[in-house]
């Protein structure tokens, strides 16, 4: 380890369309927050970044906007994010007066060279020396733990806020990845849109996310189970309360579900068949947030015919990711999306 090393503290982050959580070299996980800022209408000023943001989400006075800057896992407003990364940098940095440090981030593998060059330029503004890029079913696959420098293939399925990313990997790169803008978000999307239909009953965002983690599931549960909900009511215009069961939930999410296990299965389509056996031996693993919907796991051994396994703390295994190959970045050289300066 050499004096930089020292002086500098490293860090990788997932810059996640619903959180960003942030590793420092050294220390672990240090952050983990709603990627949401909240800034004033007129002079553009930031409020608030992270959890007391996303509280004002569809609370906010017309002078106060709260926006999430990422949309389906990139950057949708580039000054913005720039500011939260520049916000969680300066909250996970002590030393500022010593080295820049080194920033890994995480990147959903379906993503356009502008958008490269959107985050690798958020970061360098936000205060990193060297930026690196990692693709996010690459930096789930190492955050479990998995040898993807071996030639033996290993499928798996991170279902974030914004896209699912479904991939194979093998000799240190990506075989095949489908990644779909369909996710977490769309879930959510998915439950206020039924309600709406069917119950004429409106909800808000965080309303729709509050109901997918107490009763969402992909499958048949042995118990069902219901909930209180408030919201207003379309026709009469006023607050109203209704109980929903996880049976109405599991038909509202039939079709993002539905779209996910599609994708995985053009995804076991294409992958060639020397791999296919090694996935048959070895199964299928389901990172990020989406794989705490109960009952995904389920839903897609029955599809498929594959062991599916849910990996241990799904929401962490990008920025564990991204931790290891910090930790060690000459060994994971070969699987870093290359800076290139124009």
């Amino acid at each position: 380890m050499g004096l930089f090393d020292l002086l500098s503290s490293d860090i990788g982050i997932d810059l996640g369309t619903a959180n960003t959580l942030v590793f420092v070299r050294g220390i672990g996980i240090v952050l983990n927050e709603p990627s949401v800022v909240a800034t004033e209408v007129s002079s553009g000023r930031i409020l608030a970044v992270g959890a007391k943001a996303k509280e004002m989400i569809g609370r906010t006075p017309d002078q106060i906007r709260a926006v999430r800057p990422l949309k389906d896992g990139v950057i949708a407003d580039f000054e913005i994010t720039e500011k939260l990364l520049s916000d969680f940098i300066r909250r996970v940095i002590r030393h500022r007066y010593l080295m820049k440090p080194r920033v890994v981030v995480s990147v959903p593998s379906g993503i356009t060279e502008v958008e490269k060059r959107a985050v690798r330029d958020s970061a360098e503004n936000a205060g990193a020396r060297e930026v690196y890029l990692l693709q996010e079913p690459m930096a789930a696959a190492i955050g479990v733990g998995l040898p993807v420098d071996r030639p033996s293939g290993i499928m798996i399925i991170d279902v974030g806020g914004g896209t699912s990313e479904i991939a194979v990997i093998a000799l240190s790169g990506i075989v095949n990845n489908m990644s779909i803008r369909i996710a977490g978000d769309e879930m959510n999307e998915a439950i206020l849109l039924f309600l709406k239909k069917n119950y004429n009953l409106l909800i808000g965002e965080l309303t729709a996310e509050q109901i997918k983690i107490a009763i969402g599931s992909a499958y048949t549960m042995d118990r069902e189970e219901s909930l209180e909900i408030k919201g207003r009511d379309l026709i009469a215009g006023v607050p109203k309360t209704m109980k929903i069961s996880s049976v109405q939930v599991r038909e509202a999410l039939s079709e993002p579900v539905d779209a996910i296990v599609e994708a995985v299965r053009q995804s076991l389509e294409r992958t060639p068949p020397e791999l296919s056996s090694d996935i048959l031996d070895r199964g299928i693993v389901l990172t990020g947030g989406g794989a705490l919907l109960r009952g995904l796991d389920k839903r897609l051994r029955q599809e498929t015919n594959l062991p599916v396994n849910v990996a241990d703390d799904p929401l962490t295994c990008v920025v564990r990711g991204t931790g290891r190959v910090l930790e060690n970045l000459a060994m994971y050289n070969k699987v870093l999306i290359k800076s290139r300066r124009d």
